[in-house]
């Protein structure tokens, strides 16, 4: 990833590099890794980066510290700058991110409020410690969770009514009820958070990297199609890709050899 050294120079985020994982971490414990507009800037790079990179295939997005993952926006800087646009990506620079078809995975490891559980909303997968709390709190003072499209994702990754609970009340929930109610994907023990997201990442680099493209990208875009057979007829271009690639051809080839496939992503 020939780009990598430029992010040195960030402030406000980290990018650690694990073989084809990308490892983002946001980088402002001080105050709990809620997002200042630099910050917000910093990640849409990050991901920038990444969806651009061949030689990375999953990325993971946590926090510094292990008291929060992120609690959204950064309150004191808005206040002292004024109202701010988000980058191109979103909040987070990945709730707008609607082409990036490569996994994320979100480490929650500690507090995930407002703007951070739209984070995690717009991530593939979510592992959460046990201590993390969540919540959208923005109707408490007067406001919804109308910036990174936590809202409209909440009402197509979970059951309505459980949706409806944790947005109208907008009380804080534990890591086990966000498991219940399929916010996230697995409770770990503090401090694994990170680890857990990485076993899981290195599971899917046994996948062709194609492969797990097209299947990101059927699942999403198959919910905006009327009915399953609609859903079915239409064409994905990841899908074509993949069917099209060296690696569709490698992996049969590789399992009557009796081998590991030799991915080349193309």
């Amino acid at each position: 990833m020939s780009d990598l050294a430029a992010a040195a120079a960030f402030r406000y985020c980290r990018l650690e590099k694990d073989g084809a994982i990308l490892i983002i971490i946001i980088e402002r414990p001080e105050v709990l890794n809620a997002l200042n507009e630099e910050a917000h800037f910093e990640l849409n790079r990050a991901f920038d980066l990444y969806a651009a990179a061949t030689d990375l295939r999953v990325a993971i997005i946590t926090g510094a510290g292990e008291r929060a993952f992120c609690v959204g926006t950064d309150l004191k800087a808005l206040a002292l700058r004024g109202d701010y646009a988000y980058p191109p990506g979103g909040f987070g620079g990945i709730t707008k991110r609607f082409d990036l078809w490569k996994p994320v995975i979100a480490a929650v490891n500690g507090l995930c409020l407002g703007g951070g559980l739209e984070i995690v909303a717009a991530c593939d997968l979510a592992i959460a410690s046990e201590h993390a709390e969540f919540a959208l709190p923005e109707p408490r003072v007067g406001l919804a969770a109308l910036g990174g499209g936590a809202l409209q994702r909440l009402a197509r990754q979970m059951p309505m009514k459980e949706a409806m609970g944790l947005v109208l009340t907008a009380k804080r929930i534990a890591a086990d009820e966000a498991r219940r109610i399929s916010l996230i994907n697995e409770v770990v023990p503090r401090g694994t958070a990170l680890a857990r997201a990485l076993a899981i990442a290195r599971d899917m680099l046994e996948c062709a990297p194609l492969s797990l493209e097209a299947s990101k990208q059927v699942l999403h875009q198959s919910v905006a199609e009327p009915d399953l057979a609609a859903a079915m007829r239409r064409l994905y271009p990841a899908a074509e890709r993949m069917l099209a690639s060296e690696d569709a051809i490698e992996g049969p080839r590789a399992f009557a050899e009796k081998r590991k496939p030799r991915w080349q992503g193309r």
